[in-house]
């Protein structure tokens, strides 16, 4: 990923390369599912960044310099190359956590908060656009590629770069690359394909929480696809079922016990990953997200985070 602006890289490179932040946490979130990881990716590039440019810049080879004349392509280029590095050893993580792996639920922007030590919101610049691409749903379904085929879609189809630059990050052919992303769209296609037309996803998931709240087992069950599928995440951290469950009456009992024993819990709809969710508070912060897969008029995947690492952009002072 190269283009030609010559030595004015040392002059205003400072700007241009933080400028480049919000989009690599954008590009590095969509390849990982997870904005702590994400971060990770990010921090890691601009230490390489810095540690290949600063007071070392006229030491370089021109081979070098030339590499690097465009900030915004090395850093894309650094990133998706740790992420790559990232998805192997990632996947082996997760075949071995606690429980399910969900990815890391994001609110919309208006709610992006932290209850970090000093009691600030997070960086705008570590804000995740949201769109199709990041839904709970479409990374769900990323999780099923593989890490190759995951980079050359998000690069190519999402972030828009051409496949001779993918190749450059893939370490494959832009032929070889071409398919790589052709197969992942085909998964999505089947994907969509499965789940059919969406009809007044934010009216069913506001019918499904009042149900919850009148502990309405008939509505419960109606809301739910008889085949519906709750996974739930608590990496390990958080109590919550390790196994998903299937059948849509088995998840509206499991609803009505949680129901229960909640009692000092608020319910709230939230955005969650683009799309109406549900957000459990307790003494005023978040201690859990649901993210719905709604198809027709009927809930078919609830997914549920807890884990309180994949919880910080929600966390409330």
């Amino acid at each position: 990923m190269r283009a030609r602006c010559g030595d004015r890289v040392r002059v205003s490179g400072e700007n241009v390369v933080m400028d480049e932040r919000q989009r690599l946490i954008n590009l590095a979130y969509r390849l990982l599912g997870s904005l702590a990881d994400a971060e990770n990716v990010v921090q890691e590039t601009y230490a390489r960044w810095y540690a290949l440019t600063d007071a070392r810049w006229y030491a370089l080879t021109d081979a070098q310099r030339t590499d690097i004349e465009v900030p915004a392509a090395w850093l894309t280029t650094v990133a998706s190359r740790v992420c790559l590095d990232l998805l192997g050893s990632a996947r082996a993580r997760r075949e071995t956590c606690v429980g399910e792996w969900v990815p890391e639920p994001l609110p919309e922007p208006t709610e992006w908060i932290t209850g970090g030590a000093d009691g600030g919101g997070m960086d705008p610049a570590d804000r995740v656009t949201l769109d199709e691409s990041v839904n709970m749903a479409f990374l769900v379904v990323f999780e099923s590629m593989t890490s190759a085929e995951r980079v050359a879609f998000v690069l190519h189809d999402v972030f828009r770069y051409p496949f001779t630059d993918v190749a450059e990050v893939v370490g494959r052919s832009p032929a070889a690359c071409r398919q790589l992303a052709s197969s992942a769209r085909r998964r999505i296609r089947r994907a969509r394909a499965d789940a059919g037309p969406s009809t007044g996803h934010a009216a069913v998931v506001r019918d499904f929480k009042a149900a919850w709240e009148a502990k309405d087992i008939g509505a419960l069950i109606g809301l739910l696809d008889p085949d519906a599928t709750w996974v739930a995440d608590g990496g390990g951290k958080a109590v919550t079922l390790l196994d998903p469950i299937i059948g849509g009456e088995q998840i509206a009992r499991a609803y009505l016990r949680i129901a229960e024993v909640a009692h000092t819990h608020t319910l709230l709809e939230r955005t969650v990953n683009g799309l109406p969710g549900l957000v459990v508070q307790q003494n005023g912060r978040t201690v859990n997200v649901f993210a719905f897969e709604v198809v027709g008029e009927r809930i078919r995947r609830i997914w549920a985070v807890r884990n309180p690492d994949k919880l910080r952009p929600w966390t409330m002072r």
